[in-house]
């Protein structure tokens, strides 16, 4: 096991990787930008290493100065977390090189994943179910496009390769609007992600977005953990939750996660990742993997009682997996809710100094947050400050915990989507279960009107 672990990355997965290796008795450097130098992690951490002023270019993305910072303070490894340098294939080949471990998978692995074609292909190689639509890149040729359109049926959605977050996408309901779209989608994927390559895939109407975690290690060993439902969307971003999803049968989840764990051995797959699809009319679609640790990992944690980050850190030392499949059960229901430092109305970020901070407990809650009273949210990141987590035995105890956690949580100095969070645990529709992913924005839009 690591000694001592570099933790690459900010806010409450920095903390919550802290936690982690705490509990594995490893010691934890931590780099901060100037921006988060009174940071709740950095002050708890055994060393702290500034690596740059607070814009993420010359802070959590300056590969340099991560490692620098590393070979200074005699780490072994280096956690990236989630979002900044954590899918990228040329940062672990650089911390590999340097004689570090990255906690994570491999480069080729994360290279394969990271371009959606590529992905899509090797998916296919592995038996997993992937949405209709071009087999590759498509060609410049516009006859071929318009042909590769017409067999697969409007309306289509053009995706940039390297595209991810929800950008790089357009859908298209008619031929005229076809190869116009293309063009734009390439000039906006070169000038986003550096490769204008794009793909075609059907675009289905009425989909959930469901996901499928997975743990791998590196002698061929997998297992999936459940899915999760995180269809509760604005602009593909998520903001809400849960797990399992709701109205969706155990024979086909079970079919899917067995094809996901199958497709991790053959790709010989190593450390924690995420299958999303897209989920219709009885049918799970591929649509990408995330090769790292999610935000909403917390959900898959309290319904499993796996410890998914100290399982990263495991495996990434070279143990063997010691959880079977057999073994692995989904136990009652779990719902996070995202905190976000915005305005609930028109979502615009609200950085600034919260005054008051108060957060819910009892049974079955937990939050996960790098904030305290006093501290400043800066306006140069991500605006997640938090995340509320509720576990109940039922998804009806789980949704009556989270409304008593919401009334609970005050947070003053700074507006936050907490209100909305409140006004979607009393919607009908949500109770309900089994909404989609377009159902978010469509309620928006409606309370607008």
């Amino acid at each position: 096991m690591f000694k001592k672990i570099l933790i690459a990355n900010r806010g409450e997965i920095a903390l919550r990787i802290q936690r982690a290796c705490r509990e594995l008795g490893i010691k934890t450097v931590v780099v901060y930008s100037e921006a988060d130098r009174d940071a709740k992690y950095v002050k708890l951490a055994d060393e702290s290493v500034c690596i740059g002023p607070p814009p993420s270019a010359a802070s959590y993305l300056n590969m340099p100065a991560i490692i620098s910072a590393a070979e200074v303070t005699d780490a072994e490894a280096i956690h990236p977390g989630y979002g900044f340098l954590s899918e990228n294939a040329d940062f672990a080949e650089r911390v590999e090189r340097s004689g570090f471990t990255f906690i994570g998978p491999r480069p080729e692995s994360i290279r394969i994943m990271g371009d959606k074609v590529s992905a899509k292909q090797a998916m296919i190689k592995a038996g997993v179910p992937c949405v209709p639509g071009s087999e590759g890149e498509l060609p410049d040729d516009p006859r071929e496009i318009t042909r590769v359109a017409r067999a697969i049926g409007y309306p289509v959605i053009i995706k940039a390769a390297g595209g991810g977050g929800g950008r790089g996408m357009r859908v298209v309901h008619t031929e005229a609007a076809l190869l116009n779209a293309v063009a734009t989608t390439k000039a906006e994927a070169q000038n986003a992600f550096g490769n204008a390559a794009v793909y075609m895939e059907k675009f289905l109407t009425d989909p959930r977005h469901i996901e499928i975690q997975v743990l791998a290690d590196e002698h061929g060993n997998a297992v999936w953990l459940g899915e999760r439902d995180c269809s509760m969307q604005r602009r593909h971003q998520k903001i809400l939750e849960e797990a399992p999803a709701p109205g969706i049968a155990r024979r086909l989840v079970e079919r899917i996660g067995a094809r996901c764990a199958d497709a991790c051995r053959k790709l010989g797959y190593r450390g924690a990742g995420t299958f999303e699809f897209l989920y219709e009319n009885g049918e799970f679609y591929f649509i990408e993997m995330n090769t790292r640790v999610q935000v909403e990992h917390p959900v898959t944690e309290l319904t499993t009682g796996v410890d998914i980050v100290v399982q990263q850190i495991r495996v990434a030392a070279g143990e063997v997996l010691t959880l079977k499949q057999r073994a692995i059960q989904c136990n009652g229901h779990a719902i996070e809710c995202r905190v976000n430092a915005e305005d609930p109305v028109r979502f615009t970020p609200s950085p600034g100094r919260i005054t008051t901070w108060h957060v819910p407990g009892g049974p079955g809650v937990r939050v996960d947050s790098h904030v305290y009273s006093g501290y400043f949210v800066p306006p140069n990141y991500d605006s997640m400050i938090a995340k509320i987590i509720v576990h109940g035995a039922t998804r009806e105890q789980a949704l009556a915990r989270m409304r008593t956690a919401l009334s609970e949580m005050v947070v003053d100095g700074i507006s936050t989507n907490i209100a909305l969070h409140r006004e979607l645990l009393v919607d009908a529709r949500f109770i309900e279960g089994g909404t989609n992913i377009h159902y978010l924005e469509e309620y928006m839009a409606a309370r607008q009107a």
